[in-house]
């Protein structure tokens, strides 16, 4: 099915772990999806992260196929072949952790770890029809995860349950602790711009759940969408610029980074005042509201045979891309449309309050069963 890039056994214990081959495995070689790091030498020592994995008696089985370089949305790669989608099997499975996603999907792991810079974990999520969080800039340890500079990308786990997202972050940030929500959170709808279809289904959700939201406006977020990819572009082109010139990478992501090179310093800047802005305006949300609700994607996820060109779908971001600017933690929940398609409802709270994330998600899914 294209999800794995390498079959791996490492550790042991009850739960089988698989990682995105963007994070360093000792002895393993990292190439991101791409063959012009074919030849790239195996790691030397685990990412952090991986460190903690196996510190926790569990068992990792595989690195996980990606979007190359995990810079793009679709999950389509033809170098290594694209991951299908499990549950949806015309659908893309979202880019850029597409194999994690899938993996969790058709149950290969208990969880697995993805990286989200743009969108690269909730994407994937809502399109394959599993939990992914990506936590608060920072919480996670991004030592030995590639890109190694990066301002907006985090480490997170996707899975089955918000219980199992729970149990995944224990591992992977020794300082997370669980937590059950015991009142009724106080919600706000994040409006913003969807397929009718993508909104009708969270409201007959959150009906159902009995949930009560109050619509609020976040007048800087499209332009935080703008800016998100101003960083991107810029320090991807940093780090991935050299590997233009080997004529080794899908047409799709050598366009995306040559077309990065033009990204300025003087838009960057431009971009980190927005940043300011839009965190600003985010938090003083979250002073009034316990959480904020809004779709994960803004339409149902295209047909694998339409999505060839990445650059054409990149508004699909245009609902995630926003917190990564932020910082703020959010998790994608799965549902459905009545036509069986699928849907991601993305909360997001206060940074650095991941738990009470994880706790409102099991309140709001407990309480639409």
């Amino acid at each position: 099915m294209n999800i794995v890039a390498e079959n791996i056994q490492l550790g042991s214990g009850k739960l089988t772990v698989m990682v995105k081959d963007s994070i360093d495995i000792q002895g393993v070689k990292t190439i991101s999806g791409s063959r012009a790091l074919e030849d790239t030498a195996p790691a030397a020592r685990n990412a952090e992260v991986i460190e903690h994995i196996l510190n926790a008696d569990c068992m990792i089985t595989a690195k996980t196929n990606l979007h190359e370089l995990a810079f793009g949305i679709t999950g389509i790669n033809h170098a290594y072949g694209t991951p299908v989608n499990p549950k949806y099997l015309e659908l893309i499975p979202g880019g850029s952790s597409s194999g994690s996603a899938a993996a969790v999907a058709v149950n290969l792991a208990d969880f697995t770890l993805g990286t989200d810079t743009g969108g690269s974990i909730r994407m994937p999520a809502a399109c394959c029809g599993v939990y992914g969080l990506k936590p608060t800039f920072g919480r996670v340890s991004r030592q030995g995860v590639h890109p190694a500079q990066s301002s907006l990308d985090c480490v997170g786990p996707f899975a089955n349950s918000v219980e199992m997202i729970e149990t995944a972050m224990q591992i992977i940030d020794p300082t997370f602790t669980a937590q059950d929500s015991t009142a009724a959170p106080k919600l706000a709808w994040l409006k913003v711009q969807a397929e009718a279809r993508v909104t009708e289904c969270i409201e007959n959700y959150l009906k159902q759940a009995n949930l009560q939201v109050e619509p609020v406006d976040a007048a800087s977020f499209e332009k935080a969408f703008h800016a998100g990819m101003q960083i991107i572009n810029y320090e991807n082109w940093q780090a991935y610029g050299e590997l233009t010139k080997t004529g080794l990478i899908g047409a799709d992501v050598q366009g995306r980074l040559l077309k990065a090179a033009e990204t300025t310093l003087e838009q960057v800047q431009q971009a980190e005042q927005v940043k300011a802005e839009f965190t600003q305006e985010i938090d003083a949300l979250l002073e009034q509201y316990d959480a904020l609700l809004l779709p994960t994607l803004p339409q149902i996820p295209p047909k694998v045979a339409d999505a060839e060109n990445t650059v054409a779908f990149l508004n699909l971001t245009g609902l995630v891309r926003p917190f990564n600017l932020s910082g703020h933690p959010a998790i994608s929940i799965p549902l459905e449309t009545e036509q069986g398609l699928p849907v991601g409802l993305q909360i997001v709270t206060k940074r650095n309050a991941d738990e009470q994330l994880c706790a409102i998600a099991k309140f709001v899914v407990k309480a639409a069963q």
